[in-house]
């Protein structure tokens, strides 16, 4: 496990647009198709890295929070799982059916996505407002294995709470902080 930080995109950045397939319905499908019209999580995660482990119950409480509120959420993962087999489809669509992910958990094999994205570390977190520009990069929170800290998803819902308030993203934008991506050869 290489110690990653976040490449901070470039804030103002349109999404880029993808085409993926979605490993719990098994449908493939499109950023069109799943943003919304007022605030869009983007996610990188994956299942074996530790960061991702340590969060993971606060994603789904998040989203359980915000969608309600009419905010997406979508969560990708971009490992090589040929050499990283807990990463794969079937393992993904088990970690997400059983800790009731409540968002699409989408697999991007060729890599494409995550490169357009730049994504770094799983997680790895973007949000996007109802134009499809980029407010907000890099942590969920303060909290990482072994600090102590709780983690809350705080940074992340002050985003949120700002674009729900139709006001400017205001919050300290720190890099998030994980696994690196595991890119194929």
């Amino acid at each position: 496990m290489a110690l990653t930080e976040s490449n901070m995109f470039p804030l103002g950045t349109t999404a880029p647009s993808f085409n993926l397939p979605d490993v719990v319905s098994g449908r493939t499908v499109s950023l069109q198709e799943l943003r919304s019209n007022i605030a869009t999580v983007l996610m990188f995660i994956c299942n074996h890295c530790p960061y991702v482990k340590h969060v993971q119950n606060q994603l789904v409480l998040l989203a359980n929070d915000y969608l309600p509120k009419g905010v997406s959420f979508i969560a990708i993962n971009a490992n090589d799982a040929e050499k990283y087999p807990d990463d794969s489809p079937e393992k993904m669509k088990e970690i997400a059916q059983q800790l009731g992910y409540p968002f699409p958990y989408l697999f991007d094999e060729t890599q494409e996505v995550a490169k357009a994205y730049q994504a770094a570390c799983t997680p790895d977190f973007y949000i996007f407002d109802k134009e499809m520009k980029c407010v907000y990069r890099g942590q969920l929170d303060d909290s990482r294995p072994g600090n102590d800290l709780p983690v809350t998803g705080e940074t992340i819902r002050l985003a949120l709470d700002s674009l729900l308030q139709n006001a400017p993203v205001t919050v300290k934008q720190k890099p998030s902080i994980g696994c690196n991506i595991k890119w194929r050869d």
